[in-house]
C-alpha cells in the first residue's frame, strides 16, 4: 500500500459488541480521510505475546502507519488527523479545539458512559453511575444546543469520536437530548460512517462463516 497505514482488529467477537468495536473509528477516520488502508487481524481468543507488545492491554485496535505502531484509538486517531485537513483544521486555535474535545469525549464522556453501560447490560439493581452519567450528558447536550460541530464550524475527528461514543445503544437511548440525538443521527449518516461500520460487520459476519458458526 502507497503508505503502508494497517488497521488492527480482533479476527472475530460475539454478536454484542460488532459494529462498535473500536477499530471502527479508526477506519470510519481513513475513509474520511481518502487513505488508502489494509485491515488485518489478531486472535480475539488466545491472545498472543506479539498482540501484548502492540497493545499493552491486550485491546484493539493498533494502528501500523510505516514505521509507527500505534494503540488507544484516540491516539491513533489524532495521529491520522495529523495526516488530514478533513479530520484537523492547521490553524493553532482550532487543532487546540480539537485536541480538547478529543480528549473530552474520552475522559470526561466515556469513562463514564462505559462503566455505566457495564453496570446496565450486567443487570445490576443499583447503578450508582447514573447520576454522574446524566451530568456528563446534560453538559455535552448544552454544548451541542449551540453548534452544529464541536469545532470549527465544520466536521473534524474531534465529532467522530464523540458521536462514537454517544451512539452506543443504551447510552443514545438513555434520557431525552435532542440537540445529541440530531447530533449523532447526523454524525452516523455520513457515507464513511456507513461504510466502515459495514465493513466491520462483514469482517465479523465473515469470520462466523470461517468458525462453522453460521
Amino acid at each position: 500500500m502507497s503508505d503502508g497505514l494497517i488497521i488492527w482488529t480482533y479476527d472475530w467477537v460475539p454478536e454484542g459488541p460488532r459494529g462498535l468495536v473500536r477499530d471502527v473509528r479508526l477506519r470510519w477516520a481513513a475513509e474520511e480521510a481518502g487513505f488508502d488502508y489494509e485491515v488485518r487481524t489478531t486472535p480475539f481468543e488466545d491472545r498472543s505475546e506479539q498482540h501484548f507488545e502492540r497493545q499493552p492491554f491486550g485491546q484493539v485496535p493498533f494502528l501500523t502507519d510505516g514505521d509507527v505502531t500505534l494503540s488507544e484509538s484516540g491516539a491513533c486517531l489524532l495521529h491520522l488527523a495529523r495526516k488530514s485537513d478533513v479530520l484537523m483544521p492547521k490553524s493553532p486555535a482550532e487543532e487546540a479545539g480539537v485536541l480538547q474535545w478529543v480528549v473530552a469525549a474520552l475522559n470526561s464522556v466515556e469513562m463514564v458512559s462505559v462503566p455505566w453501560w457495564f453496570l446496565e447490560v450486567t443487570g445490576a439493581k443499583d447503578n450508582g453511575l447514573t447520576g454522574w452519567l446524566d451530568s456528563r450528558l446534560a453538559h455535552v447536550e448544552t454544548v451541542l444546543s449551540d453548534r452544529e460541530w464541536l469545532v470549527a464550524d465544520r466536521f473534524t475527528v474531534a465529532d467522530l469520536l464523540m458521536a462514537d461514543v454517544l451512539r452506543v445503544p443504551r447510552v443514545r437511548a438513555h434520557g431525552d437530548r435532542p440537540a445529541s440525538e440530531s447530533f449523532v443521527e447526523r454524525l452516523t449518516s455520513r457515507p464513511a460512517f456507513l461504510k466502515a461500520r459495514d465493513d466491520q460487520l462483514k469482517h465479523f459476519a465473515a469470520a462466523d462463516v470461517a468458525r462453522g458458526e453460521a
